[in-house]
């Protein structure tokens, strides 16, 4: 059974104080999961913030991005080695935005999944098409030529996460349906099993990311092959977070420092 995996993204937001706060009021909502896993990625300046404040904890903490050399002259770069220093459990790569605005191609994802893999971080390889994309039919042809640059070479195909991201629906406020949402799951899980076998399909994590809240969130994890989401906005506020971090409603979590509350169990 794959464990649920909900992971925030908080992209180029959160000062220090900023994200020790959030991180703060996540370790007393949700700081003791069990049934699925907490994730949140702030910007690299806050990383080790973060990482003191969430020590101890089950929410796991983790990387925007990552070089696949340990060290070198790569002005602005961040080393896969150098998260692992600061005990990141995970690592995003490919995100679609890196893709658009800083020239990333399948092959520069693979080589940064592989190094994370090197450094001991598990990677979260995001993949998925554009509006235009979607809308001549090309959504699977563009899903299967991402995962064979991406997602190529690898030795333990189970350990890493997978994020389908419809770039059409981040941050758009559009979100794909959820039976949209599993037939591109359905089809990157049988695509992968293509290449590693059904076990490591079976056994890998496919995470949603596009507009999740914590309104949509219970439906999409309905579906058999959603394991989780890539969550962006509604990372930032640990109310909002919590709630989806709580998708099911089956767990009560501990009253609300901001007084506004979470979710109670139904």
């Amino acid at each position: 059974m794959r464990k649920p995996l909900i992971a925030g993204n908080w992209k180029m937001y959160k000062t220090i104080s900023e994200a020790r706060a959030v991180a703060q009021a996540l370790r007393i909502s949700v700081g003791t999961l069990q049934d699925r896993e907490a994730l949140i990625c702030p910007p690299f300046t806050a990383l080790a913030a973060v990482a003191d404040t969430l020590l101890g904890s089950s929410i796991q903490w983790g990387g925007q991005n990552a070089h696949w050399e340990k060290q070198g002259a790569f002005t602005g770069e961040v080393a896969a080695a150098m998260l692992a220093d600061l005990g990141c459990h995970y690592g995003i790569v490919g995100h679609s935005e890196r893709r658009q605005y800083f020239a990333e191609t399948d092959a520069t994802v693979n080589k940064r999944m592989h190094g994370l893999i090197a450094a001991g971080v598990t990677p979260i390889v995001c993949i998925g098409e554009t509006l235009q994309e979607r809308e001549a039919a090309q959504t699977m042809t563009v899903i299967e030529k991402q995962m064979s640059g991406s997602l190529t070479g690898l030795m333990d195909p189970a350990r890493i996460v997978i994020a389908y991201e419809p770039v059409w629906a981040i941050g758009t406020g559009k979100t794909a349906t959820p039976e949209q949402a599993q037939e591109v799951h359905a089809y990157i899980r049988t695509n992968y099993a293509r290449t590693y076998g059904d076990t490591a399909a079976q056994a890998v994590r496919i995470l949603y990311g596009g507009s999740v809240k914590p309104d949509n969130m219970n439906q999409l994890m309905k579906q058999p092959d959603i394991d989780g989401g890539l969550v962006g906005g509604a990372s930032l506020d640990a109310d909002s977070f919590t709630k989806i971090i709580y998708y099911d409603n089956r767990l009560t979590p501990s009253p609300s420092p901001t007084g506004r509350g979470w979710p109670k169990a139904g």
